[in-house]
């Protein structure tokens, strides 16, 4: 296939907030595809390619501003794709993609290809038009992100039930499709999650995991056990990690455990009968976010077996519209693990049910801090804030958020005052690792003296606010003040870019637009590097 420019990929993930889109047994179609939107974008930046969420949890977005964070991305490119991903109803079964008038089938036909060959269903790729007006696209998503390519692709039907399992179970795998399709149109190199390491193979047709586990001379039980296998069917196009002597000994008596999807740290540490905090510290990990193919190490572990029976537990009451999908995605857990939590036989819930679900804050395993003991400093909501935005923002769960601050909803006001972990340790009242910083802009005759005196802090300070090693100081350099309280330039507020960022992200946090500021810092492009610091236009 000829190679094609693409400037970059605008993933939509379809409803949210109020608008639930269909619903069926429990399930909720704008949960799905915000957990299929968050790994597209992932993958596809570990691809290199350039990637745009319109919204990454779960918030109220209304037709104008999906559309305006959609066609800011990539300033309407006809080189960009826009792929609006969603769930189907209407008691159908398998896989469908929408295209534009405007373009062809070929990308089209590429995605619903491969999502076939990970074993869903192909209906059929086709353009809808709009009944009062033929000549133009039924989507509005499709119709006015006009000139970029924009698909809407339906992974399957949430009301049919065998798709509502393959939904729950291979979702992600539909995904990778996707990504590959567009990895393959754009002519750029796919690798496998994991960055195509060797230790994963893709399962063909055929295959049977006793086939593959004599293939690689390990056991059946060794495969089930390395990706948290319920069952013994596979699906062709289903990447599986092959445990390797690496996986069980690093040299040190450590055992070393290789991410897969599906993971987190405290799935991992059941399973190995650590604390949570103990593979933090072996592995000195500042936040709980995992990729699939990182290599852990395991300290001191015992079993690689379950040991559900051992998990410190609370409880959790069922909802109206939650599923086990939906908790076990909110505690960071399987939904096979809260099954066997709470002997369950059937996935069907009753509001009002009560469930046991993981402590966070009650593991008593070795090293496992205490929320109680945890140094905080607080963070005041904002507009657009849900919990799971600020726990990803602070690299924190959500549960570790609700337990901080003894929360019994997910309901947040504005202007409410939470308590959040401090990286540094420091609890001073009122710090916030989320607002503008106070910077200064050196000057000539400045020295680091003359500015500490200018702000009331020492020069001690400033040298660790900045990681200076030397008192030397550059015309123009600009330097962070710590607990300044006098901002001789207001409009130099900084803002430092974190993981999973973006222009329109941070705008919309500090109530301004994206071309505002790509103008006031100079910016040619969209795209953003973990650790840029961004100038805010004071409010």
């Amino acid at each position: 296939m000829n190679e094609r420019r693409v400037t970059g990929v605008v993933v939509d993930a379809g409803h949210g907030g109020t608008d639930p889109g269909a619903v069926s047994g429990g399930l909720q179609e704008k949960d799905f595809t915000l957990e299929a939107s968050l790994y597209m974008y992932d993958r596809l930046r570990e691809l290199g390619i350039p990637a745009v969420l319109t919204r990454d949890f779960d918030e109220d977005l209304s037709r104008e501003e999906r559309l305006r964070r959609a066609n800011e991305a990539f300033g309407g490119s006809s080189d960009a794709i826009l792929i609006s991903n969603h769930i189907n109803a209407g008691g159908g079964e398998g896989a469908e993609v929408i295209y534009a008038l405007r373009n062809n089938s070929t990308l089209a036909q590429n995605i619903l290809e491969e999502i076939g060959s990970e074993g869903q269903i192909m209906r059929k790729y086709y353009q809808r038009r709009l009944p009062e007006d033929p000549s133009k696209d039924y989507y509005y998503i499709i119709r006015e992100t006009s000139p970029m390519q924009s698909l809407l692709v339906e992974y399957g039907f949430i009301d049919n039930a065998n798709d509502r399992v393959k939904l729950q179970n291979d979702l992600l795998n539909y995904v990778e499709a996707v990504v590959r399709a567009i990895a393959e149109y754009a002519g750029v190199p796919y690798t496998g999650p994991g960055g195509g390491n060797n230790n994963f193979y893709t399962v063909k047709k055929g295959d049977s995991l006793w086939s593959i586990a004599k293939a690689f001379g390990v056991s059946v039980q060794e495969l089930r056990d390395a990706n948290n296998l319920t069952s013994d069917v596979l699906q062709v196009g289903q990447i599986l990690r092959i445990p390797t002597t690496e996986d069980n000994e690093n040299g040190t008596g450590e055992t070393l455990y290789t991410v897969v999807r599906g993971d987190s740290l405290w799935s991992i540490a059941t399973r190995f009968g650590v604390s949570v905090q103990a593979i933090r510290d072996a592995n000195s990990l500042a936040s709980d976010v995992l990729q699939v193919g990182q290599v852990l190490v395991i300290p001191g572990s015992g079993s690689s077996g379950d040991n559900n029976n051992n998990i410190p537990t609370t409880t959790y009451t069922v909802k109206r519209g939650d599923s086990l999908w939906s908790i076990a995605n909110s505690f960071g857990i399987s939904v096979q693990t809260l099954r066997d939590l709470n002997n369950l036989t059937t996935d069907t819930l009753q509001i009002g049910q009560v469930l046991l679900v993981p402590s966070t804050s009650g593991d008593t395993g070795e090293g496992e801090e205490d929320n109680d003991n945890i140094p905080t400093i607080t963070y005041t909501v904002k507009r657009g804030d849900s919990l799971w935005s600020i726990a990803n923002s602070f690299g924190i769960s959500v549960q570790t958020l609700r337990d901080l601050n003894n929360l019994t909803t997910d309901t947040l006001q504005i202007g409410q005052v939470l308590l959040v972990p401090s990286a540094s340790g420091d609890t001073d009242e009122g710090e916030d690792n989320n607002i503008p910083i106070t910077t200064y802009t050196v000057k000539q005759g400045d020295s680091l003296w003359s500015i500490a005196n200018s702000f009331g802090v020492t020069v001690q300070d400033l040298k660790d606010a900045n990681s200076l090693t030397s008192n030397l100081l550059s015309i123009g350099q600009v330097l962070v003040i710590p607990n300044g309280n006098v901002n001789t330039n207001p409009t130099e507020q900084i803002y430092i870019v974190k993981q999973g960022d973006s222009l329109w992200s941070i705008a919309n946090r500090y109530n301004t637009t994206v071309d505002i500021l790509k103008t006031l810092n100079n910016l040619t492009s969209n795209l953003l590097s973990v650790g840029q610091m961004l100038k805010i236009p004071s409010n």
